[in-house]
């Protein structure tokens, strides 16, 4: 499995650079191994985290309408569905919500392309673009049809968007806090999504106040286009491009002067002259980088089908069930999601991924089995609303301390640099096929299985998700992006 990572540095052997690094490619490795023989440490000293920072925040203002987009209809609905005359319908009712599942899926299939056609700040742009026009379509609709359009186009956004933050915080982080810069990502969806609950408290007693919850989410789409003329580009993707020159410039901006010849050392290891291919379809599905996809994929089916989203559309119904008020609950849930969320930001990279991640899916299960306990006849009215409750708290809070943020980190971390664009956008695809059944069956299965048959089989994905990961997921805590690629470079 993992297991050769110190072979995989002994076993390296350098081949012929491109033709425009030429010799420089050689003497920066030649300059950083005579450094290092002589017992300085190139990494001793990490690069501020300060310098990188403002770029990874105006990255994250894409976390924050994905999350803001997920809740926007949520309270709005009813009014919605009344004032465009399909009030009780339910099916046209699900597809104001779902159409945007179908949105964000055509947009993580393309977002890979986007990300290594133009670059990662102008996917940024592009996926700002939709939600713009998107948000403005839904604001001023008098028709149904005009709301699915309006739907459809912010999920594009949408489906572009978290595939392309993860590499773009991968790529411009220092290895010291990647994992911290990460869970901006989990930390901006879940301030997003209790945004949207917010901003959507007067649609009930102010007419028309649906129209102007989509108006504001136009703003931060705008500041995102705007803000990313002036962020630095990913240096992964100039040089992979040919732009050695600018790529060394990038890492100044990211990293500080006297850390660029060491950045570009590590990239000129990789430079294996085959970069400029184009990657096909058959290399991630059985090809030489399938583990790695297969890796990701199963990260992310396990991640939905632990039962998650389900948790979500279903937690105000449990609540009500307990007697508590469905506002009061949707903002239990989302102070879990964030303190989960800011938990992990300090833990990822004192921990390590692989740590959050066993206990976190761990303690979902826990927590499914809690759900299980509360759905028996043998326990208490008194203990039923404490199991139930407590264990719907318990589930939001560990999956956002690793199941949530750890995935959408740790595959750019994983991916070779050549195929990471496309494999992240494979891998988001089946997040959103698999998210998109969950959300079509749960009520169903639910029905026809019953609560407690429905929470053994999420407590079994999770517990199927400790076995995976503990078997098949290697720690990348610390290493530079070079230094894990080198790792699991497959053995010719």
């Amino acid at each position: 499995m993992w297991a050769r990572q110190r072979e995989g540095f002994s076993m390296y052997k350098r081949v012929p650079s491109r033709d425009f690094a030429g010799d420089a490619t050689l003497v920066a490795v030649e300059d950083n191994s005579a450094l290092s023989q002589n017992g300085v440490d190139l990494e001793a000293a990490n690069p501020s985290w300060r310098l990188s920072f403002p770029y990874v925040l105006v990255a994250t203002i894409s976390s924050f309408l994905f999350g803001y987009h997920l809740g926007v209809v949520n309270e709005p609905l009813e009014s919605i569905s009344s004032d465009l005359g399909f009030s009780g319908n339910t099916l046209e009712e699900g597809l104001v919500v779902s159409t945007c599942l179908g949105g964000a899926f055509i947009g993580s299939l393309l977002s890979g392309w986007i990300a290594d056609g133009v670059g990662r700040r102008r996917a940024f742009q592009l996926c700002a673009l939709p939600m713009i026009i998107g948000a403005s379509i839904s604001a001023t609709t008098k028709t149904l049809l005009g709301m699915l359009l309006g739907r459809f186009l912010v999920g594009t956004g949408m489906g572009v968007g978290p595939p392309v933050a993860s590499l773009y915080v991968t790529e411009v982080s220092p290895a010291s806090v990647r994992g911290t810069y990460g869970s901006f990502i989990q930390i901006a969806t879940c301030l997003g999504l209790m945004g949207s609950l917010l901003i959507g408290i007067p649609v009930k007693e102010i007419a028309g106040w649906w129209r102007i919850c989509f108006w504001v989410s136009a703003i931060p789409a705008g500041i995102l286009a705007l803000a990313m003329m002036f962020c630095a580009e990913s240096p992964h993707w100039l040089y992979k491009k040919g732009r050695a020159a600018e790529a060394e410039a990038e890492f100044e901006k990211l990293l500080g002067a006297s850390h660029v010849k060491y950045a570009m050392a590590e990239l000129y290891k990789l430079d294996r002259g085959d970069d400029a291919d184009t990657v096909k379809l058959s290399e991630l599905l059985y090809g030489r980088h399938f583990r790695v996809v297969f890796i990701g994929s199963t990260l992310f089916a396990l991640q939905q089908l632990s039962g998650i989203n389900a948790v979500f559309y279903f937690s105000s119904s449990v609540f009500k069930s307990a007697g508590v008020p469905s506002n009061l609950a949707n903002t239990f849930v989302g102070i879990a999601n964030l303190s989960g969320s800011v938990v992990a930001m300090v833990l990822m990279d004192k921990l390590g991924r692989k740590i959050l991640l066993l206990w976190s899916f761990f303690g979902m299960a826990v927590s499914m089995v809690l759900q299980v306990a509360a759905a028996s006849s043998f326990i208490t009215t008194s203990l039923n609303f404490y199991f139930s409750v407590g264990g719907m708290l318990m589930f939001v809070l560990t999956f956002a301390i690793g199941a949530g943020p750890v995935p959408g980190l740790l595959l750019p971390e994983i991916f070779p640099s050549r195929i990471r664009a496309t494999a992240m956008a494979v891998c988001m695809s089946v997040h959103w096929v698999i998210n998109f059944f969950v959300g079509l069956l749960f009520l169903r299965l639910l029905e026809q299985l019953g609560p407690q048959l429905l929470y053994s089989i999420f407590a079994s994905f999770c517990m199927l998700a400790v076995v995976f990961v503990k078997r098949n997921v290697m720690e990348t805590k610390g290493k530079s992006l070079q230094e894990i690629e080198i790792a699991l470079l497959p053995q010719d």
